[in-house]
């Protein structure tokens, strides 16, 4: 099936943001609130701090002129209609500590934000990939596994942007703006008229330049995804890369496609970093315009009397203070603009990463409708079966009946059936046809066929990663969609062609497929998959460190390791996909001699391309385009001398 792309970076869905910060306060709804307070307290600090100036200056200047001592002497004033009759003394001391409060308020939120931002990045990355594990096949058959990654890696680090800079400087600079104008406008009108002028041109020049910045910034992040993912895709196949002598080739690819990045990201700093300096240069064009109307409205009696405040009633000593003071406030304001324009960048990718992340989340999680269980159970003297809690190796069906509410025992033999099975990835094309099979315990069947036959697609029904559209399949005369899927998997077997080794031992490695293995039973597997003798030999045997999916080991030995791995599970029925295609002939013998002591009492399904293989079986299914077009043992099929024949004797190949 062709695969789908995960929703581009650049969209996203509605209500994103809205569940963001819900997610956010239901996990860390105190650390928010307080957060919250102390950027406020920060900027309230910060707006008191700049009327403070003023308060001071003016006190000073008004103590000198009366022959006073400011330091020590009250100095009675009037600032913004408000009586003050203090020392500048203690109004810097009141100065020092509205600081000091600031300072920790600013500390305190960041550190907290710092805290919060990973905590919630550890839980949404745990969340995202404990969902991930309980999709359905189909998903993964259906979206690119690069684009999956790069929802860890890429989007996760834009949620992560958002949270710890976006959001607590957004909410901060519109505060910081919102108490800034609002003081203004009570000392000034005239001059809150060019600082709203110059926000004016601050917020043009963000939306125009700003958006462009986002744009390409979005860009770049999904180009970051295609570089990434050709790089992977090269390091995987490398040793094709060199085999066919395309290094240059190779080269060329990643060069055209870093380029394409090279130009996104130059755009999207250019603008990002053309924005903030001319946003920055308006701030300190507003700053002169400011001081330049404080002027006029002092020396210009049609200004003064069109003012908020009235100015008339104080001397140009007291409006000097209200002057630094605004300039002070101007400045706030322009700063806050400025960081304000700077967050939107990384909201939108934030938005966008989210989106994308969420839109995981909410994938649909594998149904599993069965109620039948696999459990331990001990045979009596007299033949009768009772369940246990202890870890026998004989297992049963535990099959509650809603009907008359009893509970029967069914014990498990690897009794497969398979009835007119018809199976489709997508509705409009069906994959397999009136597909029926019969394997009774002990029965090797085997699976021939081309390349698409749908040899792979019958075992993937058998484990349920797909259900089927029409027909039954039995297992010891129960329908499979009644058994639970874990359950159900843990009575199959499997080994599948490409072999994945994770990071560990090797012991660790074969006793993934059952983790209450014993050592000793570790050992047999690997003897009855004939990889002793080879792990034995490895520098620390059994404790031999594995990474890069075994890439310290050759393709036989790995493909050794996972018929142990299958082995020792010790399932009742065993699915081997191509089990020995990276085996040299002699080691395949001895597989095959371990395969047949392991299927002995089992039913094996068997899909092989190497029709030596296959010549034991007890039935022998020859599939065409998702139908079976013969059956019967390897004897009954030379005889008939038809598709099986001519494939044993070379008349054409599979392919």
């Amino acid at each position: 099936m062709p695969p789908v792309r995960i929703r581009e970076r650049g969209k996203t869905k509605k209500g994103t943001l809205k569940r963001l910060i819900k997610e956010l306060f239901k996990r860390f709804p105190a650390q928010l609130i307080v957060s919250a307070l102390c950027i406020i307290f920060n900027i309230f600090a910060n707006v008191c701090s700049s009327l403070f100036m003023g308060v001071v200056t003016l006190t000073l200047s008004t103590g000198i002129q009366n022959g006073l001592n400011p330091l020590v002497d009250p100095v009675p004033v009037k600032y913004l209609g408000i009586p003050i009759n203090t020392t500048v003394t203690n109004l810097i001391i009141a100065l020092v500590i509205i600081y000091t409060i600031g300072v920790f308020a600013s500390w305190f939120w960041n550190r907290t934000m710092a805290i919060v931002t990973q905590k919630f990045m550890n839980v949404f990355r745990k969340a995202m990939f404990n969902h991930m594990q309980d999709l359905p096949i189909r998903y993964f058959d259906t979206h690119a596994h690069g684009a999956i990654m790069s929802l860890y890696t890429n989007d996760i680090d834009t949620i992560r942007q958002f949270i710890s800079q976006a959001l607590p400087t957004t909410l901060s600079a519109g505060l910081a703006i919102i108490f800034s104008f609002t003081v203004m406008m009570m000392q000034s009108i005239w001059m809150t008229l060019v600082v709203i002028f110059c926000a004016f041109l601050m917020l043009l020049n963000t939306i125009i330049i700003g958006g462009r910045a986002s744009k390409y910034f979005i860009k770049q992040q999904i180009q970051v995804s295609v570089v990434e993912g050709d790089i992977e895709e090269t390091i995987q196949g490398l040793k094709v890369i060199k085999v066919f002598s395309h290094e240059e080739k190779s080269k060329q690819t990643f060069d055209l496609k870093n380029e394409q990045l090279r130009k996104h990201a130059t755009s999207a700093n250019i603008a990002g970093n053309t924005m903030m300096p001319i946003n920055g240069n308006i701030g300190n064009f507003m700053y002169v315009l400011t001081a330049i109307m404080g002027v006029l409205i002092l020396v210009i009696p049609g200004f003064k009397n069109l003012s908020l405040t009235s100015y008339r009633e104080i001397a140009a000593a007291d409006f000097y203070s209200i002057i630094t003071s605004f300039l002070m406030l101007s400045r706030m304001f322009s700063n806050n603009v400025n960081n304000f324009s700077q967050q939107v960048t990384f909201i939108v990718m934030g938005m966008a990463g989210a989106s994308r992340c969420f839109d995981l989340l909410d994938e649909q999680q594998e149904k599993d409708e069965g109620y039948v269980e696999l459990c331990h159970i001990k045979k009596n003297l007299d033949g009768s079966i009772e369940e246990t809690s202890e870890k026998t190796r004989d297992f049963a069906w535990k099959h509650f009946h809603k009907a008359d509410g009893t509970t029967t025992y069914t014990e498990v033999k690897g009794d497969i059936v398979l009835t007119d099975v018809d199976f489709a990835y997508n509705p409009d094309k069906t994959i397999l046809h009136n597909i029926s099979i019969y394997a009774h315990p002990g029965q090797k069947i085997a699976f021939v066929g081309a390349t698409g036959a749908g040899k792979t697609t019958i075992t993937n029904l058998l484990n349920r990663f797909y259900d089927i559209a029409d027909g039954k399949i039995r297992y010891d005369g129960i329908n499979i969609n009644k058994i639970k899927k874990d359950d159900l998997r843990h009575s199959l077997g499997i080994v599948l062609q490409e072999t994945n080794l994770f990071t560990g031992t090797v012991m660790e490695n074969i006793r993934y497929g059952r983790l209450d293995a014993t050592d000793e039973e570790v050992y047999e597997a690997a003897k009855i998959a004939n990889a002793y003798d080879f792990i034995t030999r490895l520098p620390q045997g059994f404790n031999t460190m594995l990474s890069g999916d075994g890439a310290n080991l050759s393709q036989g030995q790995r493909q050794l390791l996972s018929i142990a791995r299958a082995a020792v599970a010790d399932a009742p029925v065993m699915i081997l996909d191509e089990a020995t295609s990276s085996i040299d002939t002699r080691t395949e013998k001895l597989v095959q001699d371990g395969m047949d002591k392991l299927m002995k009492g089992r039913t094996v399904f068997v899909i092989a391309h190497r029709l030596s293989t296959v010549q034991n079986s007890n039935a022998i299914m020859v599939l065409d385009h998702g139908r079976i077009i013969e059956r019967g043992t390897h004897d009954d099929l030379i005889a008939q001398k038809g598709v099986y024949y001519q494939l044993y004797t070379g008349a054409f190949e599979l392919e």
